[in-house]
């Protein structure tokens, strides 16, 4: 089984772009024993929710930062849509 995860407000902030934030700022994400997730919920510039999450597999072979950045991008190209130059 993974050890829980957990990040701070400011770790996660410090990916989001200008404009988005977290949706709750008192306690950002929880951990998902059973699914050995860590989730939590951001929202873009037009108040639009997005689920962020961070698999323990991916935290244990990135590192804990790299899997969020890596969880990030992948919810900012969806928000981007399919046209993007990021996608």
């Amino acid at each position: 089984m993974a050890a829980p995860l957990d990040y701070l407000p400011r770790e996660i902030l410090s990916y989001l772009p200008t404009g988005w934030n977290l949706a709750d700022e008192v306690k950002p994400g929880r951990w998902v024993a059973e699914d050995a997730v860590w989730n939590a919920v951001v929202l873009d510039g037009a108040e639009q929710s997005w689920e962020l999450e961070v698999k323990a597999a991916d935290a244990a072979r990135l590192g804990r930062l790299e899997a969020l950045r890596e969880a990030f991008d992948q919810v900012y190209k969806s928000a981007l849509g399919r046209r993007s130059i990021l996608g």
